[in-house]
């Protein structure tokens, strides 16, 4: 949705918003994977917009949301909706046993990547393993509600997953994707 100043700028609102402790501009830019300073430049400009709010703690700063701004709790609902399932899923997964990987395809992901087209009506859901139907199926209970979408779960065994003759991986292969970091340390875990 091309509402934000920058992706930049939704990923890092997303995580600050929807982060149950408060985290600081280095946790980000490692967590976003994106360059310190870059992170600092968008910390200040929405620090100084009034929607994020930093403490400092010793040489860090520690930032949170602005409850109190009537912006905060709208536009955590809409990050979540338009950037917020990949950070929802690899929260949710994390941990499955037997999953070996994890990707959102389709058109969400390709929406993601910049694709023009309308919004995503699902959320297509590729999980590549042996894991518990039962398992995923407890994980991603709730999560069509906090998305505001369907999750279409397909499971691939690995050997399908390494098939390049396969008609429905060779298409998603194809296609735009967003890897689920599954291991990743978040800021919550510390």
């Amino acid at each position: 949705m091309p509402i934000f100043r920058s992706q930049l700028q939704a990923r890092l609102l997303l995580r600050v918003l929807t982060s149950a402790e408060p985290v600081t501009a280095s946790d980000l830019a490692r967590t976003l994977r994106e360059p310190d300073a870059t992170v600092s430049r968008e910390v200040r400009r929405l620090i100084d917009a009034g929607l994020l709010r930093g403490e400092r703690v010793g040489r860090a700063v520690r930032l949170r949301p602005v409850p109190e701004n009537p912006a905060t709790a709208p536009l955590r609902q809409l990050l979540i909706v338009t950037f917020g399932p990949a950070q929802v899923l690899e929260r949710a997964l994390a941990g499955v046993e037997g999953l070996e990987s994890a990707r959102v395809h389709g058109s969400w992901a390709a929406r993601y990547h910049g694709e023009p087209g309308g919004p995503p009506g699902d959320v297509d859901l590729l999980l590549v393993g042996r894991p518990s139907r039962r398992e995923v199926d407890s994980a991603l209970e709730e999560l069509e509600g906090v998305l505001g979408r369907e999750v279409n779960v397909t499971y691939v065994s690995p050997e399908r997953w390494q098939d390049v003759t396969d008609p429905f991986i060779s298409t998603v292969r194809s296609r735009p994707t967003v890897e689920l970091d599954l291991h990743r340390e978040t800021e919550e875990d510390g």
